[in-house]
């Protein structure tokens, strides 16, 4: 009796394993690799070509001095309608150049500052260090997950980096499962609809390409705000 209950364990385990390896075959395959853009890693997803993440020796482009005039950042910080109890996830956060102005407006809440570098993550808490905003925690995510508890954020902030997730769909699911059941993902993305945008093809998104993927991850676009300079605004929410 005692082999025979080993033995159902047994089954038990590599059943479950084979289970695994078959959902990650599925997801894999959802994946195409070929030859492309020079700046893209040659992986595509859903017909678009994921672009090269952005170094961290990039920090001083980041906090240049044209952004607030060329992004309206100020403008997007208002489009989020931030509440002072707000848990917010800033992913790819970079140097923080987000993360400082959302603190501010959610004394009562937290920022989490997520990236993979933890050369931004470290130029983030070197920052803190001067700022008067003690509510941002800096967390170091992978290339799957944004290493966040379930339920715990009601907005996450992507501002020009989804376009250069090599995992896409692990980390849309990771988020969602982050997200709480009423939370807000806004999406921010150079507009590939506008030619006059002056920054690289592979590093823009058009909405149409940006519905397509995220109604893949279970999410609905809400809305687009057509406020800023150069990039697109959009609001998606749990297609429940």
């Amino acid at each position: 009796m005692k082999n025979l209950t080993i033995l159902i364990l047994l089954i038990s385990v590599i059943l479950q394993s084979n289970d695994c390896i078959a959902q990650n075959s599925i997801v894999e395959n959802k994946y195409i690799f070929k030859e492309g853009d020079f700046n893209g890693i040659g992986k595509w997803y859903m017909g678009r070509e994921i672009a090269y993440v952005m170094g961290y020796q990039g920090i001083g482009w980041l906090e240049r001095s044209e952004r607030e005039k060329e992004e309206n950042v100020s403008k997007l910080i208002k489009n989020m309608r931030i509440k002072p109890n707000d848990f917010i996830a800033d992913i790819g956060a970079g140097s923080g150049y987000h993360a400082f102005r959302m603190a501010s407006l959610a004394p009562n809440g937290l920022v989490y500052a997520v990236d993979i570098q933890t050369e931004m993550l470290m130029a983030i808490e070197n920052k803190k260090t001067f700022s008067e905003n003690s509510n941002i925690e800096t967390i170091l995510g992978t290339e799957k997950t944004v290493e966040l508890p379930k339920n715990s954020v009601d907005k996450i902030l992507m501002v020009d980096v989804y376009h250069e997730f090599s995992f896409p769909i692990e980390m849309i699911a990771s988020m969602k499962s982050a997200l709480k059941s009423n939370g807000e993902l806004f999406l921010i993305e150079y507009r590939a609809e506008d030619p006059l945008v002056p920054i690289k093809t592979i590093h823009k998104m058009s909405e149409k390409q940006a519905i397509k993927e995220m109604e893949a991850a279970g999410f609905k676009l809400r809305k687009n705000i057509d406020n800023l300079p150069w990039q697109h605004c959009m609001i998606f929410v749990k297609n429940n």
